[in-house]
């Protein structure tokens, strides 16, 4: 058994291996990256018997954006195993490729949406929340003068400026990429539609196909109230995903469960050097003070002089830092407090490991609660 970076001639098992195991429009999915110049067979990992390819991966190059801080990250997608070859650990050499092609294109994170519990195992922990889809229970009216097509190419700069503006204000975001738009118009498993008024773009969403059953409307945004509203009468969904206030009142209750995007931090140090605007940001009016996070393994310690962060200066164990005027931060909870909504007084009311020290105002400025929306590659 090869684990392996794919090659253009298993393009066709690749799609015949999706299919079986997941959808049609996953086949095509794979065809569409890697016959792309943007990503190609680089981006696909394979498990190969003999020529038999029996296992795959995809690792998609992102860029999430906290506060205002671009983060390269890996989207892991489309795993997938023959029936006769599960239980033989190809997922897990598959994973540990991925991680290894991660780390070379410089990403700091790594995030995936499946199977519940599953990546836990490669050291993913559930963060970030992922939008609900909720019934929709009162279609609302379409005003006079809007029309609805199939984006196309050509549309790309809006849908990335009406993306833009409904992210706008937002604590930690993930677009589409230019290269991203292109799959996503021409692939057969979502529709990204165009809303026009007299001729004008004024709202987009995506939708999934309605072979597949109820249709569900994601990605919604728009110019204005009347624009969204257009697009979800004129589409007219089932279900709609949470965005946009201006369809509260035509949307069904809430779930009580919450799916989660799960995060892998490959290098804590990395990314805590990347974060330090961030955390000078979060950290202005504040007094100066001597900063000690503990991740039980490691520690590091710098000091904040009320303009900038001095060096960060890491060191092993340290036992009970709040006896320094430390944080204790289990390390695998480190992305839900970076990325989540709970923030440090959030999380030290679900978790005994994770514990702001005597510095509570230091500690709860460093760790707020995060907003968040991600447009990642398959709807929720």
């Amino acid at each position: 058994m090869e684990i392996r970076t794919s090659r253009p001639e298993d393009l066709p098992q690749i799609e015949k291996l999706l299919v079986s195991r997941m959808d049609p429009s996953d086949g095509v999915d794979a065809r569409l990256l890697m016959t792309d110049p943007d990503a190609g067979c680089d981006w696909v990992g394979v498990a190969d018997d003999d020529g038999r390819i029996v296992s795959t991966v995809t690792l998609m190059d992102e860029t999430v954006t906290l506060a205002g801080v671009d983060i390269p990250a890996g989207q892991i997608e489309q795993v997938a195993t023959d029936t006769e070859y599960e239980g033989r650990g190809l997922v897990r050499q598959l994973m540990s490729w991925a991680h290894d092609r991660s780390a070379e294109r410089g990403h700091l994170l790594q995030f995936v949406m499946g199977v519940p519990y599953f990546y836990r195992q490669f050291g993913y922990t559930y963060s970030i929340p992922i939008k609900q889809t909720r019934p929709l229970v009162r279609k609302p009216e379409a005003v006079a003068g809007h029309t609805v097509r199939r984006a196309t190419e050509a549309d790309i700069p809006v849908l990335n400026q009406l993306q833009d503006e409904a992210q706008r204000g937002v604590d930690l975001c993930l677009g589409h990429s230019t290269p991203c738009w292109r799959w996503l118009i021409d692939r057969t498993g979502s529709t990204t539609w165009i809303v026009e008024r007299d001729g004008i773009p004024v709202a987009t969403g995506r939708s999934t196909p309605e072979e597949e059953g109820d249709v569900v409307l994601g990605e919604v945004a728009g110019m204005d109230d009347d624009a969204v509203k257009a697009l979800v009468a004129l589409v007219n969904p089932a279900e709609v995903g949470e965005r946009h206030p201006a369809l509260e009142d035509h949307l069904g209750a809430r779930r009580a469960d919450l799916d989660q995007y799960m995060v892998r931090i490959p290098s804590i140090p990395r990314l805590l050097e990347h974060l330090r605007p961030v955390f000078a940001q979060r950290l202005r009016g504040h007094g100066p003070d001597e900063v000690v996070l503990g991740f039980y393994r490691t520690h590091v310690r710098f000091r904040w002089d009320g303009e900038e962060i001095g060096p960060y200066e890491w060191g092993g164990t340290l036992l009970g830092p709040g006896s320094q005027g430390g944080a204790g931060i289990a390390p695998d909870l480190l992305a839900p407090l970076l990325f989540g909504p709970h923030g440090m007084d959030g999380l030290r009311r679900r978790f005994s490991d994770v514990y702001p020290g005597p510095k509570e105002d230091l500690m709860t400025r460093l760790f707020p609660p995060v907003t968040s929306d991600l447009l990642t590659f398959y709807l929720p």
